[in-house]
């Protein structure tokens, strides 16, 4: 990177680049683990292409971070007056301006990300009530696949205006993303109290324990049972165990199989009955048997949480096929769960 390049000039994600390059590497580490796959693809993308940053430009990005956050605290503190009249005192007017500016375009990003895990249906009857081109901003905003979901939830009408006003939307000023700020922030609030409201039950129970141990969760669920036998029922239901797999049909054991390291497979059929150990044989081709079988006989002694835990992987992949649909578990969705 050339010296006369400004630190202003920088992309947002060369800007990030260049903080996490200046953090020692525990302090990166751990900041890592807080972002999602695509935007640590991204960062590590945009790492690899700095190349020689002089000390001037990396002092200003560090220095621009510190103000934004001291910024943040402000405005949690006292609000954005607050925080203009004290940053104005430490910065000057001007670049106190520039700051609280970021520090809102940060907050529209923030907003737009917490939509992101709304459920669509939900998204699509708020929305429905806004103009069109507030609309069409908020799902230009969204995944392709969420704002697709959004927009099937509308009437044909407001679609295919929302669709046209996507297709024409330019570069957008920074008065129409104050427009939409209530919006977003309307939207936010309501999905934050649902999830309140729905957070724990015998869903989340479930979903808790089938990332314990078999161990753990057999004795959670004996103590459940003993107080609530009903409860206990649902949560069973509602869980998936490696044993599980029994009841998924052969096409979701092949699709299965596509995803799973085969050596942790392996590791996970140890301890398991031969009607499980045959199910998966008989989904693979010979010479895959061969192998898998080859790898069990001479794998040796392995402890007993090195089992679980690949089961407990291999589970996870196949929950995330069921979600995604491409899996179907017969068997555990009660009387009202219908196959034909």
């Amino acid at each position: 990177m050339p010296q006369s390049v400004n630190s202003q000039r920088l992309t947002a994600r060369q800007k990030a680049a260049m903080l996490m390059l200046s953090l020692d590497a525990e302090t990166a580490t751990r900041l890592m683990r807080q972002l999602n796959q695509e935007e640590i693809e991204m960062l590590t993308i945009e790492i690899s292409n700095v190349r020689g940053v002089p000390s001037i430009i990396a002092d200003a990005v560090t220095e621009e971070f510190y103000h934004m956050i001291t910024a943040q605290e402000y405005m949690v503190q006292g609000g954005i007056d607050y925080a203009q009249k004290l940053l104005e005192q430490s910065l000057g007017v001007k670049k106190a301006s520039d700051v609280l500016d970021k520090v809102r375009a940060l907050t529209h990003v923030k907003g737009f990300g917490m939509l992101k895990k709304a459920d669509a249906q939900q998204l699509a009857s708020f929305l429905g009530k806004e103009h069109p081109q507030t609309i069409a901003l908020i799902l230009s905003n969204l995944s392709a696949d969420q704002a697709a979901q959004v927009l099937t939830g509308f009437n044909e009408d407001l679609r295919n205006t929302v669709s046209y006003r996507m297709a024409t939307l330019g570069k957008v000023s920074p008065a129409l993303l104050s427009e939409v700020e209530d919006v977003v922030e309307d939207i936010a609030r309501a999905e934050i109290s649902q999830s309140m409201s729905s957070t724990g039950g015998s869903r989340a129970m479930a979903n808790v324990l089938n990332k314990c141990t078999n161990a753990t969760a057999k004795i959670i669920l004996e103590h459940i049972e003993q107080v609530d036998n009903q409860l206990a029922g649902e949560i069973k239901r509602l869980m998936f165990v490696f044993e599980d797999l029994l009841y998924v049909d052969d096409r979701g054991i092949q699709r299965m199989l596509r995803e799973v390291d085969k050596r942790e497979l392996a590791m996970a059929l140890k301890v398991v009955d031969e009607k499980l150990r045959d199910k998966v044989f008989r989904n693979m081709s010979e010479r895959a048997q061969e192998l898998l079988k080859e790898e069990l006989q001479y794998m040796g002694p392995v402890r007993l949480r090195e089992v679980e835990a690949a089961q407990t992987r291999i589970v996870e992949v196949v929950k995330q096929l069921e979600d995604q649909g491409e899996i179907l578990v017969a068997g555990r969705g009660g009387s009202e769960e219908v196959f034909v």
